[in-house]
This record gives C-alpha cells, sequence and structure tokens, in this order.
C-alpha cells in the first residue's frame, strides 16, 4: 500500500509562492491520477487539480493559471507549484489518487497560510 508525505507548505505573503511536493512511499507509475485537494478550516476537503498518467492535467477555477501540478513517476512525486497566491488559498494541502475509491489512506498533508 502505498503512503503519501506532503511538504513544502508555510507562510507567505499574497502574492507569493510555494512548491509543494507529494512523496509515495511506492511506485505511482501504475496510478492514473493523482491531485492535490485543500482543506481550509470549517470547510470541506476540495479537488484543486490532478494529472493523469499520460500528463493531461485539470484545475479548479479557483486556482486555474495560478497553479500548476506535475509528476515525477520515476521520483515517485507529486508537485504542486502556486503562484500568485491569496489569503483564500490558506489551506491543509493533501494529496491522493483518483478518482476517490482508489484513493489511499490520506496523509497528514502541509498547511499553506497566505497572509493579506
Amino acid at each position: 500500500q502505498v503512503q503519501l508525505a506532503e511538504s513544502g507548505g508555510g507562510l507567505v505573503q499574497a502574492g507569493g509562492s510555494l512548491r509543494l511536493s507529494c512523496a509515495a512511499s511506492g511506485s505511482i507509475l501504475s496510478i492514473n491520477a493523482m491531485g492535490w485537494y485543500r482543506q481550509a478550516p470549517g470547510k470541506q476537503r476540495e479537488l484543486v487539480a490532478f494529472i493523469r498518467d499520460g500528463g493531461s492535467v485539470h484545475y479548479a477555477d479557483s486556482v486555474k493559471g495560478r497553479f500548476t501540478i506535475s509528476r515525477d513517476n520515476a521520483k515517485n512525486t507529486v508537485y504542486l507549484q502556486m503562484n500568485s497566491l491569496k489569503p483564500e488559498d490558506t489551506a491543509v494541502y493533501y494529496c491522493n489518487a483518483l478518482p476517490p475509491p482508489l484513493a489511499f489512506d490520506w496523509g497528514q498533508g502541509t498547511q499553506v497560510t497566505v497572509s493579506s
């Protein structure tokens, strides 16, 4: 069973950038799609971006044009480059496989805090 570990979060001012990493304990070559989710306090977890094994990517409207998801299968790692960050991006960010029935156990996530 694959375990996931998110890292790269932190405190950043509005307009700043962060790059999140999601390291898998095993190969992700066979995983069709990997995604990044976020959960703000008092809100449900939402999918913000995902990438398929063929390289196609999809983004939530709220992050389109600002975030870029990528995957390095050789390193068993998925990345989320976040630019032009806004306070509303503040959340705990998680990665996982898609679709939900194929998801692994959730990791601890990484906190992203954007100050105004």
